[in-house]
């Protein structure tokens, strides 16, 4: 046989092939990307469904630590008679850090603008009880720092921060559904 010949055989049949494993590339390439994205939407809801309830409790945290630093709240919970303004001061401080605290890690399941809002109402909400008792007379009982403490905020010009950072949260819920 003519090596020419041959090596002209061994070439056809070599493209030949060529062809074929390109084409039923193609074919199966196409058939395996429609299989990985369906499997990740398939992963994409399954994880929605685990997350969505533990992305609501979060919230619900969230909402509560708001609702528990509140000073209308918070002054109430944390009333004890007889006790001075320093006293109340740093048991009003230590109680909103222990909340955040205990609350921290509920930032992995909401939104880092809500986080960033929880975060600024308990900085002012500690800058407002700091403040408060900064300005009053050394022998100031508890009760005149909770005075001190709601009429600051009943001067403040805007809406109560404290609704303002509960309707982002609301807003932010919402948005899951």
């Amino acid at each position: 046989m003519n090596p020419t010949a041959y090596l002209l055989d061994i070439i056809k049949f070599a493209l030949a092939g060529l062809i074929v494993f390109f084409a039923a590339w193609f074919f199966i390439k196409e058939y395996l990307d429609q299989r990985f994205n369906f499997r990740m939407i398939e992963l994409k809801k399954e994880s929605v469904k685990h997350s969505l309830p533990l992305r609501l409790q979060a919230y619900e945290r969230t909402v509560l630590f708001l609702e528990r630093i509140s000073p209308s709240n918070m002054l109430l919970r944390l009333h004890v008679p007889g006790i001075s303004a320093k006293e109340m001061q740093t048991l009003i401080v230590s109680d909103i850090r222990a909340e955040y605290q205990h609350n921290i890690s509920q930032q992995l399941y909401v939104s880092a603008t809500t986080w960033n809002v929880v975060k600024k109402i308990k900085d002012d909400t500690v800058r407002i009880v700091n403040s408060a008792s900064g300005a009053l007379p050394d022998n100031a009982t508890g009760a005149d720092l909770s005075k001190s403490i709601l009429i600051h905020l009943a001067g403040l010009e805007s809406e109560n921060p404290y609704d303002i950072a509960l309707n982002i949260v609301k807003k932010d819920v919402q948005a899951l559904f």
